[in-house]
């Protein structure tokens, strides 16, 4: 009795923590929610998923800063169907919460190590979550395949690497009229400043970045989002590890 008693009050805390961003939860989404909070924390004792076990700073700092994706213009959150990638997605942070959220989504997980692969499979079995898969590999040569490349509507990132170097990783997946959609923390007009040359070569056109602190916090967030407006030259994304060890931007600074 009294673990099911724990049960509805986190479920609940789970529910008044989305209300404060506008998301009214129905039970099976924040029960899903706290079935993934869980499994979270029993994989992380063995594996390095997270440095964040309290169950409130999850909630908070994962489950909610993945969905303030609300927090966009021009978000349709009854109709759209977007299908969506989530590069470099970790322990599936924004994907899964994303996914729970707008179970309408056809989603994509992609990340470069196969233990953070085997937990995502894992969750999405547990949560039963539908037309949601799991990738693995490097968005450098993932990005090359023809059932990959700007294929999407939408693709998200969370905290991966600087915006030149995103960018590259990101936008040959989006097609034509899809945006890119990076989580980032704190200012981030110096970042967008030196990425706008290699946005722009990989096809994109950057929108103004959008702040916002968690709810009941002072920990500032942002959004930066970026239009697919042309299709990206087939030459990029360059070999792995190049856009991270010579970002677009700063190659192109170099040889004026």
């Amino acid at each position: 009795m009294e673990k099911t008693e724990k049960l509805t009050e986190e479920i609940l805390y789970i529910q008044e923590e989305f209300d404060k961003i506008g998301v009214k939860l129905t039970n099976r989404q924040a029960s899903q929610f706290k079935m993934y909070a869980d499994l979270l924390v029993e994989w992380n004792s063995f594996m390095n998923l997270t440095a964040i076990t309290d169950f409130k700073e999850i909630v908070q700092k994962h489950f909610i800063d993945s969905a303030a994706y609300v927090f966009l213009p021009d978000v349709s959150r009854e109709t759209s169907e977007e299908y969506m990638i989530d590069v470099g997605t970790g322990a599936g942070f924004p994907g899964i919460p994303l996914k729970i959220l707008y179970p309408q989504w056809k989603i994509v997980l992609m990340d470069s190590l196969n233990k953070r692969i085997k937990f995502l499979d894992e969750v999405i079995q547990r949560l039963e979550l539908e037309n949601i898969r799991t990738v693995h590999g490097r968005a450098e040569e993932l990005a090359q395949k023809k059932e990959y490349r700007e294929q999407f509507s939408l693709c998200v990132s969370r905290a991966v690497a600087n915006l030149a170097t995103l960018s590259e990783y990101c936008l040959p997946f989006i097609k034509k009229g899809g945006r890119l959609v990076s989580y980032k923390s704190g200012e981030v007009a110096d970042e967008l400043k030196n990425a706008e040359k290699a946005i722009k070569i990989l096809g994109g056109e950057r929108q103004q970045p959008i702040y916002f602190n968690l709810p009941g916090t002072d920990i500032q967030r942002s959004f930066i989002i970026i239009k697919k407006t042309e299709t990206t030259p087939k030459k990029y994304p360059r070999k792995a590890g190049t856009p991270s060890k010579q970002p677009l931007g700063v190659e192109i600074i170099e040889k004026k």
